[in-house]
Order: C-alpha cells, then structure tokens, then sequence
C-alpha cells in the first residue's frame, strides 16, 4: 500500500506542474531519440519542445538555434527517448472498477493453482477486508484455464467460501463470470431462468445453474452488482491514469464505454482530472442514446477526451471457447457439449442495421471479432455499407484473433485496421493449440501477412485482460512464443522497429491522429517515453526487461520513475 501511496504522489506532483514550465522551450539531448518517422529507423541527436508541441528534431546544434538561449535543457543521459505509447485498446473504465476488489494479480498473494487454493484466496479476502455478510466480494483476473482442474469453479464451491456473501468472480476474459447462489439470487436468477440469445447459463447434472454466466447471459448479473459512484470514480482517476503513464502511454482508450461511464468521462469534473489523452468507444447497446443527441460530437476534443466511435461486439473469447468459428473446438463447449463452433453475439441483420445508423451519421466503426466466423460477420456488414479503403472510413476490428489469410485482401478493399493482440501467443497459445490445428494457431496475429497487404495494424493489451506492460507486448509481438517455449507462427515475428509502429503510428492512425501523436516530428505534439535502453539494439529475451524512466505529455513530465512508483504499478 506504501508503494501504490509513493507512486501516486509523485504522478500527482508532477501532473500538477504549472503550464508556466513550458513557456520557455526544452531540448531533450543525450541518447538515443528514435522518431518513428518512416517506414525504417530514424534517430535524432535532439529535439526541441515548447508550449506542449514538437517546434524541431534534429541535431543539437539546430535544436539550440531553434530554442534559444533561454532553453532547458533535459539530458537523457544515455536513456532512449521514443513518442508516448498509443494505446490501441483497453478498458480504461475498468482501473477505475477493479478498486475495492480482490485482484488475482496481486503479487502479495499466496499463488493460486487449483479451486482449493483459490477458495482460500477469497475466503482470506473476506476476512481480511472484514466483509460484512450480506456483502458483495468481486474478484478480478479469475481464470480457469489457469487451474490444475482446468475446469470452472462452480456455485456450490463457491458457496462452501460463504453462503452468506454474494460472491462473484469475474472471468479474465472479461467476457463471462462464475457468480455463488446469493448473487444469483440477487440478480433474480433461479435454476428455471434461460439465457437471453447470444448468452449461456451453464448447468450441473441435476440441470441446475452452477454459477457460470457467459457473454450476454453475465449482462444479467452486472446491473445488480454495486458500481462505483461518480465521486468514487473521481477519486481514483489520478491513480487509474497513472497507471497508464507508468507504462509509457500518453494516449488511452476505454474500449467499450457504458452509458454511465460515457456520461463520467465528458464530464466538466473528470475532463479537468485528466492529463492523459482518452478516446471513449460507447457500446453499441446504447447507441439509441446517442443517435438522440443531435449535438453529440466524435473524434473532437473536449480537454483531453474524445468520443471516437461505436463499439460493437460480435463474439466472444476464444480461450473462454466463445468466439465464433467456422471450425470447432476440439474441447467442444464450455459446458463440453460437442460439436461446437462457438456463436454469435447478434445476428447478421442487427450488426447491419446497426452499423448502417453509425455510417450514416459519419461515426467510426469499430467491432470486436475474435473467430474467423465472426470476422467474416463483419466484412459482410462492411460490404454491405459499401465501405472502400478509397473513402478512408478506418474501421477497425478489435483482436482479428483468428483471422483466416483470404481474409486478408477483403481487409485491404475495405481499409480495414486490424486492432492485433500478440499478447494471446503467450498468455493462451498452449490453451488455443488444445482446440484447433497448428497452422491455426500459427496464424493468430498475423503481423507480417496483414504488413505484406497493405495494412496498417496496431498491438494492444486489451487490459484488464493482459496487463498493461507496453514493453512486454512488444516482446510477445517479436517472440511469439508460450510459457512452455511453444512457437506460434515463427514466419509472424515482428522485429523491434515494426513492433514499436504497432504502438506508435499503428494505433494513431486508426483513430486518425497520425498528424498528432504517434511520431517524434515538428508540430506533433510534445508527448514521449523514455526508456532505460533502446529496444532497437536490445536481444528479443531481453526486450520484456526494458524499464519505463519517464512519460512526457505535451512537454511536461507526467510520470518518473521512482523505487515506490516502478514497483507500485503492476
């Protein structure tokens, strides 16, 4: 707690700096200063901020001609300077709600490895945080695959914790939960509810729920779950975008933004919190809401947050079983039910319908699809908008997971970005090769393929899913390999330079920002990372190593590390 305390305080004094240490200009000089300016590596010996914009790159004997005498100076000292990271995608929102629950990432805690220890985890919790009966205890990070049983918790076990709280457990995925029968019984679900379409309610042999809610069926829990209020949210903001900063990132992106949230986030109190820049992806379950509102704007910024599209979601989680394929599962349903290929979320028609409100207005599509079924969902609704890569429409297409190489040239037609998440090699490769081929699995991500065919991809965590480890994502995108040293899809690699565009200029082009953020060039803005070493001339096992020293937003220091502050943010 110490350290969390440490490392908020100093991003709270540092994000707190007067506007006023801008009005002289600052060169930044002494290492490496990679400007991702190119299609190949370019470095510069210097480059000159002021008045939050970038006013020259170059070398150092330009940058103090364009500074001035009265110029700071900020020496890297052999430290590697590169523009902040751009997040491609996460749930911002969600390090607001993790507050106040119990986090399975937790270093503190005991390991958890089978259902007994991750009983003991949450029973610690309760009596740790004295939880009163009656109470809610939300876990996060929960996943089964991670279990010696390799099997779900059920209700019974969860239960024999306390019958007495209401207990929930929050899927790593964040697409499904394993909820006891108290919280069951407060979401007003018994053994005779059914699962609205698009969900599942898992059952024991008896026919009874066993607590497992997945995709639209954990919709029914969520309302009945205690939400932080606006005040609440307030108060962890600085630590929720500190977070980010720690990592790195100067731009963030809550990827599928709730009503309640889309009203927190634009609101005058949260927009004068926030340093780091937000782009806001309202869920498609409310876009009612917003077609009502005439004067809504996107892609504008008030302050520091933007509205930039409308996320729609046509599958699930392919290592909760739930993406939607044109193969199936080799370990059939998440109930074991065989043949099973997954399902979609909505339908063919209400995905196109829906898409064809958001064209009209000349809003920004985006559409989380895992499976290869799912992505063809949406190159069917793309085509059926008439979209081509000559408009320059960019819908994006969140995790293209399991995209199928035909798949390909319809992306470039269209002028699609795929959102990648090469994070999944690691985390789930050894899960995925348990229910499809290797050649499958080999072309989860595929970086290289999607660069051959013109496209212009990004890398994300998809946080909380994955942590937020911006270096470690760049790793995973050059090494591809699982925990137990299993390669997938060696001929994928990235090297260092493209790994770094799929956080940089990869993710600022899909949210059209390529002329703002995302290069180290002249009239950019000031934003940059630096880093302890240059991922450029650091060996691929050494690149998930590479520390994070300091976050720059439009010229000011908004995180430095610190000993509290590196080992607080997780």
């Amino acid at each position: 707690m110490k350290k969390i305390i440490g490392a908020l305080a100093l991003f709270t004094a540092l994000a707190t700096q007067s506007a006023g240490a801008q009005d002289r200009p600052t060169i930044y000089r002494g290492g490496p200063i990679v400007t991702m300016d190119g299609d190949t590596p370019h470095l510069a010996k210097a480059v000159v901020a002021k008045d939050g914009k970038i006013l020259f790159v170059g070398d150092e004997k330009g940058a103090r001609r364009a500074a001035g005498k009265d110029a700071l100076i900020h020496d890297l000292a052999g430290a590697t300077m590169l523009p902040g990271f751009v997040d491609a995608h996460s749930h911002f929102a969600v390090a607001l709600q993790m507050a106040g629950g119990l986090d399975l990432w937790d270093k503190s805690l005991p390991p958890v490895t089978d259902i007994a220890s991750l009983q003991g985890v949450v029973r610690d919790f309760i009596a740790r945080r004295a939880i009163p009966k009656g109470g809610w205890v939300v876990v996060w990070q929960y996943n089964d695959e991670a279990l010696k049983e390799r099997r779900h918790i059920t209700r019974a076990e969860l239960d024999a914790v306390s019958p007495d709280h209401k207990i929930v457990l929050l899927h790593i995925s964040l697409h499904g939960l394993v909820a006891n029968s108290a919280a069951l019984a407060a979401a007003g679900l018994s053994d005779a509810s059914q699962p609205p379409p698009g969900g599942l309610m898992l059952r024991d042999d008896a026919g009874r729920l066993n607590g497992v809610l997945l995709e639209k069926a954990m919709y029914q829990m969520l309302p009945a779950m205690p939400q932080p209020t606006a005040e609440q949210k307030l108060a962890m903001l600085d630590a929720a975008q500190a977070r980010y900063f720690a990592e790195g990132y100067t731009h963030a992106q809550d990827g599928a933004t709730s009503p309640a949230d889309l009203g927190f986030f634009t609101s005058d109190a949260a927009r004068a919190r926030l340093k780091i820049d937000l782009a806001l992806l309202p869920i498609y379950t409310g876009l009612d809401a917003l077609l009502a509102k005439p004067d809504i704007q996107f892609r504008t910024y008030q302050d520091h947050v933007k509205i930039e599209g409308v996320k729609f979601i046509l599958d699930g989680s392919p290592q909760a079983r739930t993406a939607y394929f044109t193969r199936d599962y080799e370990r059939g349903s998440p109930s074991g039910d065989h043949p099973w290929h997954g399902q979609p979320i909505v339908s063919q028609e209400e995905f196109d319908t829906l898409a064809r409100k958001v064209n009209d207005r000349g809003w920004q599509i985006f559409v989380h699809a895992n499976g290869d079924a799912a992505i063809d969902m949406a190159i069917k609704g793309f085509d059926a908008l008439g979209i081509k890569a000559a408009d320059d429409r960019r819908p994006i297409v969140i995790h293209s997971q399991f995209q199928r190489p035909d798949q390909l040239p319809a992306y470039a037609r269209i002028g699609v970005g795929p959102a990648y998440f090469s994070n999944h090699t690691w985390y789930w490769g050894d899960v995925h090769r348990s229910n499809f081929p290797k050649e499958v699995v080999d072309f989860i991500s595929p970086f290289r393929a999607a660069r051959e065919a013109g496209l212009i991809a990004s890398n994300h965590s998809d946080f909380s899913v994955t942590p937020l480890d911006t270096r470690f994502m760049l790793w995973t995108s050059m090494a591809r390999v699982s925990p137990t040293g299993v390669v997938s899809g060696a001929d994928q690699r990235l090297d260092a330079y493209a790994g770094l565009q799929a956080l940089t200029t990869g993710p600022a082009w899909q949210v059209f920002e390529e002329n703002r953020k995302g290069r180290i060039k002249a009239g950019l803005l000031a934003d940059f990372v630096i880093l302890d070493k240059n991922p450029l001339a650091t060996p691929v096992d050494a690149i998930k190593d590479i520390r994070v020293l300091e976050t720059v937003k439009e010229g000011l220091t908004v995180w430095k590390a610190s000993t509290s502050a590196e080992s607080a943010m997780p």
